[in-house]
């Protein structure tokens, strides 16, 4: 947990937000101190400064925004793109009624069509952040259907159909006038820059400091824009995958014990990540190496 101040005064410095060096209880006092706005344009700032050659819509195709050669590849893939399956399936249960009659867009704003961008959110009334997986899930039991399992599966593909809607449409995400809400983007961010599990490694450690460089035969995506391609098709997994099988998976990468999906903090994870992202375009499905 000590690593959280440091890191993330060291990316204010190069952001050009600030240009301190200090111990660990200055770096928190100093971190703690910002608003998630002045956050968001330091982490936006960063990145921008770090690749400057990349347009900033370009930010949510990951690492193919930052590589020459996998951007290559990956426009050869998409000329049949490896996800279409999923999002055939995805729409075909989006629009099958349930038991009772009624839909997937019965549950969600404009009948779920072009809302991805908008996931996740607080939600006031119950204190705590909402994901579009659970809130497919609670959907679902409301309408006394049961859970789908989080990580693959119907609901990558629903998640997958849901976000080609919203294709081009910038996150939109909000931080209510609410402490609780407050809470879950400092929890989110403390995670993210937190070091975790036997390699000692945080988010951070391969998202900022090491964005577009090459770890074990893959280029490193940087954090900016980094959900907005999900859910995604990895041919290492052979399958589609939601924003919870890649934040297991890499908590398992850093040999740290994986939290169980839509756990509240890979939730508050989300939020912070895709709070940071503001702006940067849906482009989900995608697909990665």
């Amino acid at each position: 947990m000590k690593s959280t101040p440091i890191l993330l005064a060291a990316l204010l410095t190069v952001a050009g937000i600030t240009s301190w060096v200090m111990d660990e209880g200055h770096a928190a006092a100093s971190a703690n101190s910002t608003t998630p706005e002045q956050d968001m344009q330091a982490f936006q700032r960063y990145f921008k400064q770090r690749f400057p050659n990349v347009k900033f819509p370009d930010f949510a195709n990951g690492p193919y925004a930052v590589n020459a050669e996998m951007r290559k590849q990956w426009e050869e893939i998409m000329q049949f793109p490896p996800y279409d399956f999923a999002v055939d399936e995805g729409k075909t249960a989006f629009e099958t009624p349930f038991k009772n009659g009624k839909t997937y867009g019965d549950c969600f704003p404009n009948k779920g069509i072009g809302v991805r961008q908008t996931f996740p959110y607080f939600d006031t009334k119950t204190g705590e952040v909402v994901t579009l997986d659970l809130a497919i899930n609670r959907c679902r039991a409301e309408n006394g259907e049961k859970p789908l399992p989080y990580q693959t599966g119907v609901m990558a593909s629903l998640t997958a159909y849901m976000s080609q809607t919203s294709r081009g449409k910038p996150f939109d995400i909000k931080i209510p006038d609410d402490p609780r809400a407050r809470a879950a983007y400092e929890a989110g961010k403390q995670y993210f820059y937190s070091r975790h599990g036997q390699l000692n490694f945080s988010c951070a450690s391969c998202h900022v400091t090491a964005s577009g460089q090459r770890l074990r035969g893959d280029i490193l995506a940087p954090a900016l824009g980094i959900l907005a391609s999900f859910p995604i098709y990895r041919s290492d997994w052979g399958s589609m995958g939601t924003i919870d099988r890649r934040f297991t998976s890499c908590s398992a990468q850093m040999r740290a014990e994986p939290l169980p999906p839509q756990d509240p903090t890979y939730r508050d994870l989300e939020y912070f990540l895709s709070y940071m992202s503001n702006g940067v375009p849906i482009a989900g499905p995608g697909t990665r190496p």
